[in-house]
């Protein structure tokens, strides 16, 4: 016989341990289920702790800032002309130089964000929104209605969008709801299809099953059961579609469908003063050029920031 005693708290003995002291069996209790907020803590851990959110961040944060307070920024107006002081190279007086009708470049670029700040977002928030909606209907109700919507966006899709912008722009003439509402609406079925692959992923599960049989309606359903399990891939295509926006906007005004002058567009500044890069006056386009590459590399860092940390999460 083995004389070995067993170990305190052990299966081999009930009785001991602070437990067994009351002739009590010993129970354990399984781990906690992980809660939304404990989710969300994470990726936003997640999220500090790369650089290239951080980096992203702060080159938004920047353009957001001179969005809201560009003009107290710059010593000179984006708008007032001076016919004595054209074609100036930067200095430090004028300190991105100024253009061919005199004014000056910093504060336009500065001021340029603001038009960029704003139609963007909200073209890529009224895409997202119906897309969406769109992708929800596509994936939950499936069969000859996830059929008959699919060939709609398939044929959209095959049309150029930028073709399809300008077409609009055309029609309905350009000024920042006409643009909000033509890029959110091109958008739309790009990220419908994203939402739609989600949401044929969650429809069979057991929490859906039981949702139709307490006899909650569809939309309850789909905008309360269902869409708080697919918003990862929605935020992801939200700052995806953001930089595409950017994109989008500063070449519709780069092509002259865009906001028109004299209001400080990046786009239509280019395009004003390209024709006299060749002569040395480079200054006129490059510094809306940088200013264009790093807000849309910005966001860029900012939604495989976000992409990756949902990813591990």
């Amino acid at each position: 016989m083995s004389t070995g005693a067993l170990p305190l708290g052990g299966s081999g003995d009930p009785g001991s341990g602070p437990a067994g002291a009351s002739g009590a069996p010993t129970t354990t209790t399984a781990d906690p289920q992980p809660q939304p907020r404990s989710a969300r803590r994470e990726v936003l851990h997640s999220l500090i702790r790369q650089k290239t959110f951080m980096v992203g961040a702060a080159i938004l944060l920047f353009w957001i800032f001179c969005a809201i307070f560009g003009p107290s920024l710059t010593p000179h107006s984006a708008y007032s002309q001076s016919l004595l002081a054209t074609n100036q190279a930067p200095s430090s007086h004028n300190w991105f130089g100024t253009d061919q009708l005199g004014r000056d470049v910093f504060a336009r670029v500065i001021a340029g964000a603001r038009p960029i700040m704003i139609t963007a977002p909200l073209a890529a928030l009224l895409g997202t929104i119906i897309g969406t909606s769109v992708g929800l209907v596509m994936g939950y109700y499936g069969g000859i209605t996830d059929e008959v919507i699919s060939r709609f966006v398939e044929a959209f899709l095959a049309l150029p969008l930028v073709v399809v912008a300008i077409l609009g722009s055309v029609a309905l003439g350009a000024s920042n709801l006409t643009l909000i509402v033509l890029i959110g609406v091109v958008f739309s079925p790009l990220i419908a299809r994203t939402v739609r692959a989600a949401v044929l992923g969650e429809a069979e599960l057991e929490y859906v099953t039981a949702a139709r049989l307490r006899g909650e309606s569809s939309l309850n359903i789909m905008f309360v059961e269902i869409l708080p399990n697919v918003m990862g891939p929605i935020i992801v295509e939200f700052t995806v579609r953001l930089g595409y926006a950017i994109f989008t906007l500063v070449t519709l005004s780069f092509l002259g469908f865009g906001l028109q002058p004299p209001s400080p567009n990046w786009g239509a500044d280019i395009q004003a003063n390209i024709s006299v890069v060749d002569a040395g006056y480079w200054w006129m386009v490059l510094f809306d050029v940088l200013a264009i590459a790093s807000l849309v590399i910005g966001v860029n860092m900012f939604a495989n920031s976000i992409q990756t940390a949902l990813e591990d999460s």
